[in-house]
């Protein structure tokens, strides 16, 4: 029996599974193929946006009210390179290609598109026009100018509190934190070994 997971009969976007190779679509064109025929059959597109760096329980539980806003719930996800242009040098912490893994095991995530750094923030907003564009509060680049801007291209947009009390950049903020106060007791335990060394001599 060959692997189930490279059958024919169970790829695509609406079988079970992960399937990111159907569900990753960095093409443009191909992406604008893909939302036409959703829209064909008549199903209605939601499309939110965002770097999805260590990926949390309030991501999760924002992309599946996301979805419960329409029947299909694209996802742009920013490149590496746009990642570090909007949030900083150290930024990504997980590179783009496992990012895209970790959204393609969420079950509310149907497709996922890469935006890249040479593309404006609107880009994928004026390509998918969907029915629905669901941002985030807690984005502030997304400005309420840029959201009045690209009202044109979408059915509605709806902006939604963060899901979780703990996000990205806090979790970082910890790590940092617990990593400062780890090198300070090193710091401290070898000051005073080195102190009662030479005491000692």
């Amino acid at each position: 029996m060959a692997n189930s997971v490279s059958t024919k009969s169970n790829r695509g976007v609406f079988v079970p599974g992960r399937n990111s190779d159907d569900r990753f679509i960095p093409n443009l064109k191909r992406l604008d193929e893909v939302v036409r025929a959703f829209k064909v059959v008549g199903l209605k597109v939601v499309l939110t946006q965002g770097v999805y760096d260590l990926l949390h329980e309030g991501h999760a539980r924002y992309l599946e009210l996301a979805k419960s806003y329409g029947d299909i719930l694209i996802v742009g996800i920013d490149s590496d390179e746009l990642t570090r242009q909007r949030k900083g040098s150290n930024r990504p912490i997980v590179p783009e290609r496992e990012r895209i893994e970790m959204l393609s095991h969420l079950r509310h995530v149907d497709v996922i598109a890469l935006r890249k750094s040479e593309q404006g923030i609107g880009d994928l907003i004026r390509l998918v026009k969907p029915d629905v564009l669901v941002t985030s509060s807690s984005t502030k680049d997304f400005t309420a100018q840029m959201i009045k801007d690209y009202g044109n291209s979408c059915g509605k947009i709806i902006t939604l509190k963060p899901q979780s009390t703990t996000s990205t950049t806090a979790r970082i903020r910890d790590l940092t934190i617990e990593g400062a106060e780890q090198l300070a007791t090193e710091i401290n335990t070898l000051t005073k070994d080195f102190i009662d060394k030479i005491r000692r001599a």
